[in-house]
């Protein structure tokens, strides 16, 4: 009986091991859960495209690089671009993997219009927050109002950045030539040099609330933000598909003691259409489990809502972030 039960005992394992196989291959979620996972793209370094130094873009893009290095056992670093555009050309031509960019880039990107010749195959991980329009002079300048840009230094924002397709959009809804302002194409961070040592008259910016550089600048330069009206921001919206919302800077804003008005762009993580799915659902799960931690240097991370994440018109969302939502769907 002994032996028999000896006999017996592997027989009905085996069968045991053999009917779980066979369930797990019938099972389509059973079949993905039994293939290993592919974490090839673990084995070489993945960039995100940030902003410039002094920018939300960057500051976001560090930490985020941080805490995914962390937690996927991978490098992941991130790198100063030039914005919106600059960034979406990345990860168009494979120089990075994921990246920050305005809601009007990205729809300029898709369609193939604008800085674009041709379409990119983008596609979402999440939408962020939206990014307010700063136009920043002097408290004691004379410019008032947009009109007053016309002739003038202002920097319309690097060539290549996201903020140089909005300046231009809002001066022509103005009916402000841009061939009329001597326009040094600077960046965040060389606009704010310029102004404190009173090279130009003013800047655009398009970013986060508060935006560090920014917020330096107005702690040791008086500074004003300029008005965009409702009617310009309506114009705006007439010949680009309402890309953009009306908006109020808090008062207090960068030391600003009144409301000004202005306009906000939706800002939106991006990856390539072909990005292995495995990385970018991990990579959306960090994303949201540690934004608390993103906030300490970016404080636009914890804006990070997974409700309004999803909400990435005119681009898919990845399938590895759809899945991700899937999951964590309440």
């Amino acid at each position: 009986m002994r032996a028999l039960a000896g006999r017996v005992r592997p027989a009905r394992s085996g069968a045991v091991r053999l009917l779980a196989l066979l369930l797990c291959l019938l099972s389509a979620v059973g079949l993905a859960a039994c293939a290993p996972a592919d974490r090839s793209w673990a084995d070489k370094p993945q960039v995100i495209a940030g902003g410039g130094a002094t920018g939300v873009y960057y500051a976001y893009g560090q930490r985020f690089a941080q805490v995914l290095s962390t937690h996927l056992g991978a490098r992941f670093t991130a790198q100063r671009t030039n914005g919106s555009v600059d960034n979406l050309e990345r990860i168009g031509d494979g120089t990075a993997v994921l990246g920050f960019a305005q809601g009007d880039a990205v729809a300029d990107a898709v369609a193939g219009t604008g800085a674009f010749p041709e379409p990119i195959p983008i596609v979402a991980v999440a939408r962020l927050y939206d990014e307010y329009v700063h136009i920043v002079v002097r408290e004691g300048s004379d410019v008032r109002d947009l009109r007053d840009l016309a002739g003038r230094a202002v920097s319309l924002g690097a060539r290549g950045s996201g903020v140089d397709l909005v300046a231009r959009r809002v001066l022509g809804a103005a009916d402000v030539d841009a061939a009329s302002i001597r326009n040094p194409e600077l960046g965040l961070e060389a606009s704010i040099g310029a102004l404190r040592r009173g090279e130009i008259d003013g800047f655009f910016w398009v970013g986060g609330l508060p935006t560090p550089g920014i917020a330096t600048l107005a702690a040791d330069t008086p500074i004003r933000l300029l008005s965009i009206p409702p009617a310009v921001v309506d114009a705006v919206n007439a010949a680009h598909a309402g890309a953009y919302r009306q908006a109020d800077f808090p008062i207090g804003a960068y030391g600003t003691g009144t409301s000004t008005v202005t306009m906000t762009v939706p800002n939106y993580l991006v990856t390539r259409a072909d990005a292995p799915e495995g990385l970018v659902h991990d990579a959306t799960a960090v994303l949201f489990d540690e934004r608390a931690t993103i906030a300490r240097d970016a404080p636009a991370a914890a804006l990070l809502d997974r409700r309004q994440a999803i909400f990435t018109d005119p681009i898919a969302l990845h399938t590895g972030a759809v899945r991700y939502y899937r999951e964590t769907h309440d």
